[in-house]
């Protein structure tokens, strides 16, 4: 969809600091949760006070323009400052342009957030004569969510565990192991460097189910990735997109795993092993490079480390590198996703022609799986994973869980599966 600045609603937007009210997840609602967390601070919302949808090769610049046309007819009181205090936008993004999968900002009637030792309510209403005129017809409100006298949604006791049997998609494991064999004939012919390949599970989430569950178990079992949900996107991420605070821009690149050991001596030899993989070191270098060339234009002080490092998750581990830099030219968290998505971590060298291959090989739509998600301010800071380690939860029920492995020379069919079941770990065990 693209916007004019003219259908824009008008917007207040009001933050509050309140007295710290413990974990967020409790507050936010059992069927469409908002949420993006790590190490238990990030923001809450509840209810929808305007949502915009996007779709094809335009979505994210649309976006931007779309969240600056916001921005120019909003009210906004916000005596903190913080990163997610004042106006805020959840998003996410398809991966694919040619993707079906709608790709949306959602501004919540209620935020309840925290950093540092600050927590705080944002409430944000729209103008009465406004009311579900919002955007051009693929935009709605909705009323504010009912608060507290305290100003926040209050926490509701959970309901019934989520109990979802997986089984294989349109990408079988044997169909996967051929796609991987095709993929290594291209990187072999030289047409392509890398190419990320993605399998899918499927499986029926009972209605009475409360994904708040799932949310729980990922933030508790994975506190330093990023535990999100947007618009039925739910998962916890360890890779950084990118993150805008104050004019300074920051990512961590994540390219190339391995098994943790099953004792402290066989951990540390597969941290080892990993960090002095040539094949896994390439596939990594792909990665690095993309973000350093699509935040370059945006910044003339990028640094980053000389050799990646191996960062540890509860169930692999991975190479990591992060980049940091000052931006120059005044972009936005939402301008830069437009810039990064997609990386080498999630397509492959060269993008356009991995991304034909990808289109090639995978009998499916990936959606929001490997796209943006994450929120924006109201001064276009904001901080964007990308969607790993996550599951799809369809309106009726269908929840699709996804897991991706990068394709390089050296790269074995057998090995690449085995890859893709370690990352299939913790949505499959949360939802289970």
């Amino acid at each position: 969809m693209s916007t004019s600045p003219g259908s824009q609603p008008s917007l207040t937007a009001v933050t509050v600091r309140i007295d710290d009210v413990g974990p967020l997840i409790p507050y936010i609602d059992a069927k469409e949760p908002l949420l993006f967390v790590r190490r238990g601070h990030g923001i809450a919302g509840v209810g929808e006070a305007v949502r915009l949808e996007f779709s094809g090769p335009t979505r994210m610049v649309d976006a931007a323009a779309a969240w600056r046309s916001i921005l120019s007819a909003a009210s906004i009181v916000d005596p903190l400052e913080l990163p997610g205090t004042g106006l805020v936008a959840f998003g996410s993004f398809a991966f694919a342009d040619e993707s079906i999968a709608t790709s949306v900002l959602i501004v919540p009637s209620v935020v309840v957030g925290r950093h540092g030792s600050a927590t705080w309510v944002t409430r944000i209403s729209v103008a009465a004569n406004e009311q579900g005129h919002a955007g051009d017809g693929n935009s709605h409100s909705h009323a504010v969510h009912e608060v507290s006298a305290a100003g926040i949604p209050p926490a509701m006791p959970f309901g019934p565990r989520c109990a979802v049997e997986f089984e294989p998609g349109l990408m079988t494991p044997s169909a996967f192991e051929g796609a991987v064999d095709a993929a290594i004939s291209r990187i072999e012919g030289g047409s392509v460097s890398k190419v990320v390949l993605a399998r899918e599970l499927v499986g029926t989430l009972s209605p009475a189910a409360d994904l708040r569950h799932v949310l729980s178990a990922l933030e508790a079992g994975y506190p330093d990735c990023f535990t999100f949900a947007v618009n039925g996107l739910i998962g916890s991420s360890p890779e950084t997109l990118v993150k805008v605070d104050r004019g300074s821009v920051s990512a961590r690149v994540l390219a190339g795993s391995m098994a943790r050991g099953a004792d402290v001596a066989a951990d540390q030899e597969a941290a080892v092993s990993l960090a002095t993989s040539t094949k896994d070191l390439d596939e990594h270098g792909y990665a690095l490079r993309s973000v350093l060339a699509a935040l370059g234009p945006h910044s003339a002080s990028l640094a980053t480390t000389e050799l990646p490092f191996t960062l540890k998750l509860p169930n692999l581990w991975h190479l990591a590198s992060d980049v940091e830099g000052t931006l120059s030219d005044g972009s936005t968290s939402l301008d830069l996703v437009s810039a990064l998505h997609p990386t080498a971590a999630v397509a492959g060298a060269p993008t356009l022609v991995a991304l034909d291959v990808i289109a090639q090989l995978e009998p499916f739509d990936r959606g929001r799986y490997a796209g943006p998600v994450g929120w924006v301010g109201s001064n276009g800071d904001g901080e964007w994973a990308v969607a790993l380690r996550c599951a799809h939860v369809s309106a009726s029920g269908r929840v699709t869980a996804y897991a991706g492995s990068g394709i390089v020379t050296g790269s074995v069919a057998s090995h690449e599966l085995a890859e893709t079941r370690m990352k299939f770990r913790p949505i499959v065990e949360a939802f289970s």
